[in-house]
């Protein structure tokens, strides 16, 4: 028995539309823009960054990088002004690897190179996130979004955790020492 090829092709129709339906949600594989603008984007980036930073005690000092929009996504950035020593970066990099892991967080790469690691996870909703340590132990936060729609994107309207560097490019090195983060025995 052969069945009419309009039966055929509105039965795989019905089955694809179907297939769409459910209460799960898939998480965000990459390949599909997610449903914001870049604006969205950037908040939603900066509300993943001030998650972060609240969650590092005893609190540093940051200040913002430079916010770059791409055709269809969006970066923001803080720089780290608190000295972390090389004696007390393990502690640094075990308390934000530890709040990611808390925020859902899939573990993309770990780089443990002494003079430069690096952390690079992923959300849920496929925002990328790294942190990576740069010259003299400075500590940079990156948050980069999915191909989102493409809009304006204003600056951040979180303040900074100390002095705003508004207008210097590049940010200085670390210049505030704190009794933890900045002392000299592990």
């Amino acid at each position: 028995m052969t069945l009419p090829l309009r039966f055929v092709t509105a039965t795989l129709f019905v089955s694809v539309l179907l297939a769409g339906c459910g209460d799960s949600v898939a998480p965000f594989d990459g390949d599909e823009r997610a449903e914001m603008d870049m604006q969205e984007a950037a908040e939603r980036a900066d509300g993943i960054l001030d998650a972060l930073l609240a969650d590092i005690e005893p609190e540093v000092q940051w200040a913002h990088g430079p916010t770059t929009a791409g055709s269809c996504d969006v970066t923001r950035r803080r720089a780290v002004m608190t000295i972390v020593s090389a004696e007390r970066r393990g502690n640094f990099l075990g308390v934000v690897d530890r709040s990611w892991r808390r925020s859902g967080y899939t573990m993309k790469s770990i780089n443990n190179d002494s003079a430069s690691p690096a952390i690079f996870a992923q959300s849920k909703d496929g925002f990328g996130v790294s942190l990576i340590v740069g010259g003299e132990g400075q500590v940079f936060f990156e948050v980069d979004s999915p191909c989102v729609e493409k809009s304006e994107v204003a600056e951040s309207t979180t303040p900074p955790k100390g002095r705003s560097y508004e207008g210097v490019y590049p940010l200085p090195r670390p210049n505030v020492r704190s009794p933890f983060w900045s002392a000299s025995a592990p």
